[in-house]
């Protein structure tokens, strides 16, 4: 294996690059700016010592806590539960949403041995239960694994009198009801609404 092999064998291991696509990105690499390369390789070698997890909500950022949890302007009573750090700035695009955010780390896994013990939950409660929160909003993704954490996290949540709510879930915005799969046909119908 030759290192442009190995460079795009590299590439290959990262999410959503398949191996024709991890070649592509390799060979343009070899045809970059030099000045580029070093800026870039730079930047991967020194991402893990710049970005940290914030100590309050667990979003990637580069100073503790992050911008989030250090604006003072934003809704300190609602705080919108999510899975991993990447949803906090989908969420964040979307500029609906003005509360703060908890990440938990990944959800209950069973079969990949994650337990409720290996996310950050108790962090959670301590926050609800010390930080004069009123409502909890569920944004686990919408599976098996998705909606067992959010089952679980809900009957934790009990105890706080804090209300829980979840995300609406159902046909995307544009989409086609010939498309849709039953699953998602069966949670528009249940979370339907009055026009």
């Amino acid at each position: 294996m030759n290192a442009l092999d190995e460079v795009a064998e590299s590439f290959s291991r990262l999410p959503g690059i398949g191996k024709k696509s991890a070649l592509r990105i390799a060979n343009h690499l070899l045809r970059a700016d030099p000045q580029f390369m070093t800026r870039f390789a730079n930047q991967i070698q020194t991402l893990q010592q710049k970005i940290i997890p914030c100590s309050i909500c667990g979003s990637w950022t580069e100073h503790d806590p992050c911008p989030v949890c250090s604006d003072a302007n934003r809704d300190q009573k609602t705080i919108c539960v999510v899975e991993q750090a990447q949803d906090v700035s989908t969420i964040e695009s979307s500029h609906e949403f003005h509360g703060l955010f908890h990440v938990l780390g990944g959800v209950i896994s069973p079969l990949e041995g994650i337990g409720p013990d290996q996310l950050r939950i108790p962090q959670l409660l301590e926050r609800v239960k010390t930080g004069g929160v009123t409502e909890v909003i569920l944004a686990t993704n919408p599976t098996v694994e998705g909606d067992t954490t959010a089952l679980y996290v809900q009957h934790l949540l009990q105890e706080t009198g804090c209300t829980v709510t979840r995300l609406a879930s159902g046909l995307p915005v544009g989409g086609d009801l010939e498309y849709a799969d039953r699953l998602t046909l069966a949670r528009s119908f249940q979370g339907r609404i009055k026009i």
